[in-house]
């Protein structure tokens, strides 16, 4: 929904509640798409959005209580009966349910086991007890599974009856007795094919599947790979325990790109969200990096305290250190960003890092020559008259500077990444703020060495 036109709904929805027309009211909120009633909830009262939740129909109902924030959830389950909450919990998916326990304080965990029922209990510690950020702690048990004995007409009976508890229709998977994967079924292809034929004459043969243990990230990146909707899940006896849909998927790239992007601004990540987090907290996750940066630049402060004599006779050189600093950081940043997202994208293998040393190198000398040629113009322009005896000198110090530190600020930020996975740490930590600093200190280095050769300082 568009924002005047989310406003106006919430005045319409108030004006309803004020006027108890509640039978108009419950047909505008059927026609509400459930993703759209988190923002819809922000500009009305706790009283309004609980009589709200009680006019939806139970599956709706259970639909919009998955999209809400973790503190709106508590807020509605303290104030639902113990009936409500466990239709609520009854109609949620299990993934669902166990995100709801894990985002919950224990006094609300405990009221929420109360009302479910012991088979469903038993899942739910099951699912809780998996490794975090592995495929069995995102998965769901909710899908459809067929013997490998029935036929197509079968398994269309059993859709009927089950279907709607199950998180998704399109694929079924097909096990034999011990529950071992033996493959899948489109839905699509159960549709077109005649009903009397065994379900495994049109399954798919060795699906690809993960383990409980495998890593979400991973199985995230499966799915772009596979295109699947739902990836099986099973054990390491290969038997099927559950699935993960695209949509619990999409969150874990949101949630892992989030965590790059905190990381390459020299952020310790964090679960919550900006507005949600304390001012501490947020103090407390990014001052280890700004001190970890600040001290190790006071190497920058030493190197140019060492050639103080090189600014006395020269005193023009200090105004080319931003813009030398400046552009070896850009330069470093541009090419850690291309290799963190081609690492992230498994584009760029470890074993690539001589075809990026050399393919970096390449870029490097075609932008720095570009950038010394336009700065040695400037320097003719600017500072042609005042430093007439000197200009070619001090153009090819500042050029030749321009050229290596692009080099080096090149072969940095592509290199760093790719050291970073080898070493089995997260390269989006090699980002902006440690290549600038890296390559401030080389590249300040490098033109007081230009200067002190060229201009006999």
């Amino acid at each position: 929904m568009e924002g005047m036109q989310e406003q106006d709904l919430q005045e319409k929805i108030k004006k309803l509640i004020k006027e108890k027309k509640i039978n108009e009211l419950h047909n505008m909120l059927e026609n509400i798409n459930s993703a759209d009633f988190p923002s819809l909830f922000e500009e009305l009262e706790e009283e309004e959005i609980l009589i709200i939740y009680r006019l939806l129909t139970k599956v709706k109902a259970a639909e919009v209580f998955a999209e809400l924030d973790s503190d709106l959830q508590e807020k509605l389950i303290n104030m639902f009966t113990d009936k409500e909450l466990k239709t609520v919990v009854n109609e949620l998916f299990m993934d669902d349910t166990v995100d709801l326990i894990e985002e919950m304080p224990s006094s609300v965990v405990k009221r929420i086991l109360k009302n479910v029922g012991l088979q469903d209990r038993k899942i739910i510690n099951e699912l809780l007890n998996y490794p975090e950020d592995s495929a069995g702690s995102i998965m769901t048990t909710e899908f459809i599974e067929f013997k490998e004995d029935i036929t197509i007409q079968d398994g269309f009976e059993i859709i009927r009856k089950t279907g709607l508890k199950k998180e998704t229709v399109y694929y079924a998977y097909v096990v034999d007795k011990s529950r071992k994967l033996l493959g899948f079924v489109d839905v699509k292809e159960m549709l077109i094919a005649d009903r009397d034929k065994k379900i495994t004459e049109i399954m798919e043969e060795n699906p690809i599947s993960v383990l409980t243990t495998e890593d979400q990230e991973n199985v995230a990146k499966m799915f772009d790979k596979y295109n699947y909707i739902a990836m099986p899940v099973v054990d390491k006896e290969n038997r099927l325990v559950g699935i993960v849909t695209i949509d619990d998927a999409i969150d874990v790239i949101q949630d892992e790109n989030t965590e790059d992007f905190e990381k390459m601004a020299a952020l310790i990540p964090n679960e919550d969200t900006y507005f949600k987090t304390s001012v501490f907290k947020h103090a407390k996750n990014r001052i280890f990096w700004l001190l970890v940066l600040m001290l190790s630049s006071t190497i920058t402060g030493t190197i140019i305290q060492k050639y103080e004599s090189a600014f006395a006779v020269v005193p023009i050189l200090v105004s080319f250190i931003p813009m030398i600093m400046d552009t070896g950081g850009n330069c470093g940043s541009q090419s850690s960003t291309l290799i963190i997202r081609g690492l992230a994208l498994d584009e760029i293998k470890i074993s690539d890092v001589l075809k990026v040393i050399w393919k970096e190198i390449r870029v490097a000398l075609m932008v720095g020559i570009i950038l010394a040629l336009v700065t040695a113009v400037r320097i003719f322009l600017q500072y042609g008259n005042e430093y007439a005896n000197n200009i070619i000198n001090l153009a090819l110090v500042v050029g030749l500077t321009l050229i290596t530190t692009a080099i080096i600020a090149k072969l940095v930020g592509g290199v760093l990444p790719i050291l970073a996975k080898k070493l089995k740490l997260d390269p989006a930590i090699m980002a902006a703020p440690i290549i600038s600093t890296i390559v401030d200190m080389c590249s300040i280095l490098v033109f007081f060495k230009f200067a002190t050769l060229i201009l006999n300082l």
